[in-house]
């Protein structure tokens, strides 16, 4: 009994030093943003302000595709009726100029290329059937430039989101390395000897899951936009080669 008493208090003394011991050198680190920048090394603060130069980047991109997407979205819808009722009224002059008046719409800008193409052919070309084909191949050309004009900025989102974690990963190697310098140097392995290095690597690697899981998210979703838009460009021009070809056999 008195052996079990002599080991408790030896026990409980142990551990009433190790605890003031860790709280005495968990204190000597901060964990407030601007401490934290202090504590970093010079290697590991490039790694940050490049992760903040990425994040900027990304989300600058996330802003600039989200207006022109609604944008798009917006003109297309008060357009594709527009247009129709010209079409169908067999003004080609009135469904150009409804689509000059809007710009920003995907639609719009497919449909004027096949519009204007067919109208220039029809007046200089009496070949059966070339103006159709010219106005399809304009149609297509199109499509193309306004699906690169859609994706602009979306590969250096994707670029982002896959490589920030590896970023902030080469950080956290940083920060270990710091550590193990630190015990060395201090030729102790304490908390207090590791806690720089050990907060500047988990600080890294937050930064860089923080940017890269918003890039990855925001890349699906505007990649997924892109491709339905792509689908009613697809369909605005199969729609527009038959009228002309219906206009074709009228005439």
């Amino acid at each position: 009994m008195i052996q079990l008493a002599t080991l408790a208090t030896v026990a409980y003394y142990k551990f009433g030093v190790l605890a003031m011991w860790l709280q005495t050198d968990a204190g000597e680190v901060g964990w407030d943003p601007i401490s934290l920048w202090k504590q970093m090394g010079w290697l590991a603060r490039i790694v940050v302000i490049i992760l903040f130069i990425m994040s900027a980047w990304s989300i600058g991109v996330m802003i600039d595709r989200y207006i022109a997407f609604n944008a798009a979205r917006k003109q297309s819808r008060s357009f594709a009726p527009q247009v129709a009722g010209a079409l169908r009224d067999g003004k080609i002059d009135e469904a150009i100029r409804v689509a000059e008046r809007n710009k920003k719409s995907h639609l719009a800008k497919v449909v004027t290329a096949g519009l204007q193409e067919f109208k220039a052919h029809g007046e200089s070309s009496d070949i059966p059937g070339e103006q159709i084909e010219a106005s399809k191949r304009a149609l297509e050309r199109a499509e193309a430039i306004v699906h690169a004009e859609l994706k602009r900025g979306l590969g250096g989102l994707a670029t982002i989101g896959s490589t920030a974690p590896f970023v902030g990963l080469f950080g956290t190697v940083v920060g270990i390395l710091n550590a193990f310098r630190q015990i060395s140097a201090q030729k102790t392995s304490g908390l207090g000897a590791v806690a720089g290095g050990i907060s500047e690597a988990l600080v890294t690697t937050a930064i860089g899951l923080f940017v890269a899981i918003p890039a990855v998210m925001m890349f699906n979703y505007f990649t997924n936009k892109v491709e339905a838009f792509d689908v009613e460009m697809d369909n605005s021009s199969s729609e527009l080669i038959d009228y002309f070809l219906k206009r074709s056999g009228r005439r």
